[in-house]
């Protein structure tokens, strides 16, 4: 078995630092896609105060399609998304993600909802 490592600087709508999150592939028209969403990330250090040094937040809940070929991202705003999610359970099937379940810290809770989203990939 050999394994080949390569880093690329992705571009465009960059997603910031996370964890909690799920990265899955979707195919469409032939093409593929990494569909990132969710997760909590640290405050930024220039918000952060001796009381919250060490705190968390919700990412905002934005779907990120990045092209593994060129290292494009592009993020995108869903109106059926309101908070953000982590530690949710997400699959793809071919053009289509399902995402469920996770935990929001905005209000504290942990929905029972299942999210379908379809990814139709401009040609």
């Amino acid at each position: 078995v050999t394994f080949r490592c390569t880093e690329k600087d992705l571009v465009g709508d960059v997603p910031e630092a996370r964890y909690g999150h799920s990265l899955d592939v979707v195919y469409s028209r032939g093409r593929s896609m990494g569909v990132l969403f969710g997760g909590r990330s640290y405050i930024p250090s220039n918000q952060r105060t001796t009381e919250r040094w060490n705190s968390v937040d919700d990412c905002l809940p934005h779907v990120f399609l990045v092209d593994f070929e060129f290292g494009c991202a592009t993020s995108y705003i869903l109106p059926e998304l309101q908070d953000g999610l982590s530690f949710h359970v997400s699959i793809a099937r071919n053009d289509t993600i399902y995402i469920l379940g996770g935990h929001s810290l905005a209000n504290n809770i942990r929905p029972a909802n299942l999210y379908r989203i379809r990814i139709d990939l401009p040609l």
